[in-house]
């Protein structure tokens, strides 16, 4: 994937230099939703981001002035419904200074990219309803469905 730049942000994938900018995103998209994991989780994580597998998690974050300020995680798999695989957008996080600024949109739209160059024809995402303002992006650049999600009990 080749770099985007946006402004003054520049879209990229994740780089193993990275990680400390990286954990200090990953911990604020988490702390957003009120909850923590353990450190093997963050060396886990970030590890399979940087596999290469193509059936591992992909990363791409956001720069500004030689500093991370967003972040996205994403995974290409199968579906019982389609021939090519699709694209689960997982993380996405823009760090509070840089909100409103294109940087979100642009992390989205270079997930839609990396879906158009794999040929996948479906990118879908989830968010919590409590979430207005990722929301207000999301309706201008997505479309909501109806669907409802179940977590086994």
């Amino acid at each position: 994937m080749t770099e985007t730049p946006r402004k003054d942000v520049t879209i990229r994938p994740l780089r193993p230099e990275d990680e400390t900018g990286w954990r200090r995103l990953w911990t604020g998209y988490l702390d957003y939703y009120e909850t923590a994991v353990p450190e093997e989780v963050y060396r886990t994580t970030f590890a399979r981001l940087l596999s290469g597998d193509p059936h591992e998690f992909n990363g791409l974050v956001a720069e500004r002035d030689g500093e991370l300020v967003g972040l996205t995680h994403y995974l290409f798999h199968r579906h019982a419904w389609k021939i090519e695989n699709v694209c689960y957008l997982q993380d996405l996080y823009a760090d509070p200074a840089v909100r409103g600024t294109g940087t979100g949109r642009a992390l989205i739209e270079a997930v839609y990219a990396a879906a158009d160059a794999a040929g996948a024809p479906a990118v879908y995402w989830l968010t919590q309803d409590f979430n207005h303002v990722a929301r207000r992006l999301y309706d201008r650049i997505g479309k909501q469905t109806p669907f409802i999600r179940y977590n086994r009990g």
